[in-house]
């Protein structure tokens, strides 16, 4: 059976499912077809389930339950994993309502953290994730709001952090941040599920063993050239709650989808 399988090529999914999807396991009766782009783009296909298997920021997922459902593992929660909110220079928390804010995508959870933290913050504008360093270096935007590998050089580029909203999800709720996790469309069987489930966990487990040596597809894939980059990403974003939710992350991901539904009065 062939399966679409999309995630972003970020280090930490490339890293999760280049042996599943490069066949370096045993995939049985399974054939795994790699779709990669930027988590918005899947966000936004998610509405119309286009992909068999994908990676979803989880405001997304709880606007595609009709479609998905949510598998324990391959996707990124944990503490100290949230977007920043970066600047050119320092800004009052009062003040930043006023300014426009680059975020990576309408429905990503960053962008949800961002309102969960300035709800009044309505002047956004959406752009791909890899851009928005640039765009604030370039004063398209005064605020950007950073995921994925640029967290880990915004400071090389002269950029300032003004808050980790991570940090502040997680001091007011005392919760890790549940980001994005891997959904697979709701038509397949429990046994074709569980079967997925243990492949997930097989493609990690073959890319620990090699750990700290990055594959090629790894490389392949990053938009950040410097490896230390790639392995402070990795070691970031792929932890424990990567091998399976387990009930501590099905807990944060309950309570997320809590605050989701009252902040969106759906």
């Amino acid at each position: 059976m062939k399966l679409t399988l999309g995630f972003s090529p970020c280090p930490n999914d490339t890293f999760i499912f280049d042996a599943l999807v490069n066949k370096k396991i045993n995939t049985e009766d399974l054939d795994f077809e790699p779709v990669l782009e930027d988590i918005e783009t899947l966000n936004k296909w998610s509405s119309a389930g286009k992909l068999d298997i994908t990676k979803l920021s989880f405001p997304a997922f709880f606007q595609n339950l009709r479609h998905y459902i949510a598998l324990p593992s391959g996707g990124a929660l944990g503490n100290g994993v949230g977007p920043l909110l970066v600047a050119k220079k320092q800004i009052p928390y009062n003040e930043i309502n006023k300014y426009k804010i680059a975020i990576p995508g309408e429905m990503t959870t960053a962008n949800f953290l961002l309102s969960f933290a300035f709800p009044q913050a309505k002047n956004r504008l959406p752009v791909l994730f890899s851009t928005i360093e640039d765009i604030v270096l370039r004063d398209e935007s005064d605020l950007g709001l950073l995921i994925h590998e640029n967290r880990f050089t915004y400071m090389q580029k002269g950029l300032v952090r003004l808050m980790d909203l991570g940090d502040f999800w997680e001091k007011q709720t005392h919760s890790p941040i549940p980001l994005g996790g891997i959904v697979l469309r709701n038509s397949f069987s429990p046994q074709v599920r569980n079967e997925i489930e243990r492949l997930i966990r097989d493609s990690l487990g073959f890319s620990e063993a090699y750990y700290p040596d990055l594959s090629d597809y790894v490389l392949e894939h990053s938009q950040e050239l410097d490896e230390s980059v790639m392995r402070q990403h990795i070691d970031l974003y792929v932890n424990q709650f990567s091998l399976s939710l387990g009930q501590e992350g099905r807990k944060a991901v309950e309570k997320l989808e809590e605050v989701f539904r009252k902040m969106t009065g759906t």
